[in-house]
């Protein structure tokens, strides 16, 4: 059975990182990595070193913060969109979408939103009803979607070592879960917690308090699957060496794998489907 790997990584820095990113890729090998928190602009990406590793990509860089971007391996991105629609006037390099063979693939880094309340949070919130809004269109596409990112929500306290300490963060606060749930009940799947319903997975570690070592986590990294892409789930899972080499990301990469031959045989069925419908009625 061919499998697709996808995975997100919140690399807190590509400049400072490149060489876990560049490590992790060798290793690791997925076939589509959404990175966020570039912390780079766009001019700045290094898209040879991308290139060396046998990745092309696109990505929307901002200086000094956020920025995301989408690579592949063995197929080429096709840029759909690189802004998040429904406020022409946010200038926040948080989300960029493409085409990668039969998927469609978003990736994205929602605000932090710290501190709560204030109008940073109100930002947060704002940007959840438009991923809302978009999400519900990307779910009806009739095509496999991945909504892959940092998503800066601890969907429930299952999915935080202690949520004591982090009650009056922007995190865990009702507004920006009930916001989760919302796009979950559009019928999304989060794909960790549908295979490990039942185990404590993180995806984040603070660099304070001795997190790491603590393993004091939290899963705030989501990839979400529209029913066309959560019919061929077959694996999730979290790099955790990832987060132990020096100086790392606070973020583990964390991945699904998809049945890639049933995708690419819904893609040959759609395709046939087109062809006899654009085909001209037998006189």
């Amino acid at each position: 059975m061919t499998s697709l790997k996808i995975a997100t990584f919140n690399v807190n820095g590509i400049r400072a990182r490149l060489p876990h990113l560049l490590r992790w890729l060798e290793r690791e090998q997925p076939d589509i990595a959404c990175l966020q928190e570039l912390k780079a602009v766009s001019e700045g990406f290094p898209i040879l070193d991308i290139r060396a590793a046998g990745y092309d990509a696109i990505w929307h860089g901002q200086r000094s913060w956020n920025g995301v971007a989408i690579l592949t391996k063995g197929a080429t991105p096709v840029e759909i969109r690189r802004a998040l629609p429904g406020d022409p006037d946010d200038d926040h390099s948080r989300y960029v979408e493409a085409e990668v063979g039969d998927l469609i693939v978003g990736c994205l880094y929602l605000p932090n939103g710290n501190p709560q309340p204030g109008p940073k949070f109100d930002y947060k919130l704002r940007w959840f009803e438009r991923l809302i809004a978009h999400g519900a269109e990307l779910y009806a596409s009739g095509r496999p979607v991945v909504l892959a990112g940092d998503y800066n929500v601890v969907p429930t306290d299952f999915d935080i070592y202690n949520p004591r300490s982090w009650l009056k963060d922007a995190l865990l606060q009702p507004e920006s879960r009930e916001c989760y749930r919302r796009l979950l009940a559009q019928g999304w799947t989060d794909a960790l917690r549908k295979l490990y319903p039942e185990e404590r997975i993180y995806t984040f570690w603070d660099y304070f308090r001795q997190s790491w070592q603590r393993n004091a986590g939290l899963r705030i990294d989501h990839l979400l699957l529209n029913a066309e892409a959560a019919a061929r789930l077959l694996a999730a899972g979290v790099d955790r060496w990832v987060r132990d080499q020096e100086k790392p990301s606070d973020h583990a990469p964390t991945w699904v794998t998809l049945d890639a031959e049933t995708s690419a045989k819904t893609a040959r069925k759609r395709a046939g489907t087109q062809a006899r419908t654009a085909a001209p009625a037998p006189t």
